[in-house]
């Protein structure tokens, strides 16, 4: 018995549904999948997800308000009925036709109470505005079971996760965490925390939407400005996360001011780079930094 849980915002799901409805049926297994659309306002893609109403066994529920990222999954879990939950995001595709009876096997005799399926990217390179998100996903997001399984918890995400309902029951995600960026993040600190190993196995899904390079740029400074927020509220320790630390560091030495500096001076330069046809992931990675060292204490 499971329960496929899919937010959504703005994106529509009703493929992806269609095929998770076909893969559980063909195993003839007691599911139900639910979208919990986060009061998305395109129009177009608000009628698209409807239609899911018309598939056997899958609902579709409409927030008036926006919840955020975390709320919005934790919604999502106080509606499922069934004693397993599996969290997809709405922007990926099995890699498998065997994706939900893979996880419906691992429910029926269960060894952990949390499994990772993997996260996988198409190898064709997508359009030339198009590659830091995909350069980014192949290196970053789509590791091999080999090496999650060296670090089950900093490798999990939760775009792809099965959980027992009664786990996130007792560790939702954080309610105070609304804006983007580090709720999946907490999530699985929390798991960490409390000694609830994750479970990394071979179940992947492909990441679909493929941001232009700016978006994706943007959201990445939106989300470490959530973090800096988070480790202010002391949500998140300094040290918790690798840019924390090193940011830490660099404030231990006294670095932080130049490393801000730096970023000031050359960040036209290096955010031209980052999002042209030969995006640099250490680029990347320095242009973060500086980002974060530059922001001041609220």
């Amino acid at each position: 018995m499971l329960s496929i849980l899919i937010p959504t915002y703005n994106y529509n799901t009703f493929l992806l549904v269609k095929t998770l409805q076909e893969q559980a049926q063909r195993e003839q297994l007691i599911f139900e999948i639910i979208v919990s659309d986060d009061a998305s306002t395109d129009a177009q893609t608000i009628r698209q997800n409807e239609a899911v109403r018309g598939l056997e066994h899958c609902q579709y529920h409409y927030n008036t308000e926006n919840l955020g990222r975390g709320e919005n999954r934790n919604a999502l879990c106080l509606k499922a009925q069934y004693p397993w939950v599996l969290l997809l995001d709405c922007d990926t595709m099995p890699v498998a036709s065997t994706f939900v009876k893979k996880y419906a096997d691992y429910t029926r005799n269960p060894t952990q109470e949390v499994f990772f399926g993997g996260i996988a990217y198409e190898e064709t390179p997508p359009k030339k505005d198009e590659l830091l998100r995909w350069v980014y996903g192949m290196k970053r997001e789509a590791i091999p079971l080999r090496k999650r399984l060296r670090k089950p918890y900093e490798s999990a995400l939760v775009s792809n996760i099965l959980v027992k309902k009664d786990i996130l029951l007792q560790h939702p995600f954080h309610a105070e965490i609304y804006n983007y960026g580090f709720e999946d993040f907490v999530f699985i600190a929390e798991l960490k925390k409390n000694n609830i190993p994750v479970a990394q196995i071979e179940n992947p899904v492909y990441h679909l939407n493929l941001e232009k390079s700016v978006v994706f740029l943007e959201k990445h400074l939106a989300a470490l400005h959530n973090l800096h927020l988070l480790i202010e509220q002391k949500i998140i320790a300094p040290k918790e996360t690798k840019i924390g630390r090193l940011r830490h560091s660099f404030q231990n030495f006294g670095f932080d001011g130049l490393i801000a500096t730096l970023f000031r001076q050359f960040e036209p330069t290096l955010r031209d780079k980052i999002i042209s046809d030969k995006p640099s992931l250490w680029l990347f990675d320095f242009y973060k930094l500086g980002y974060f060292c530059s922001l001041k204490k609220s």
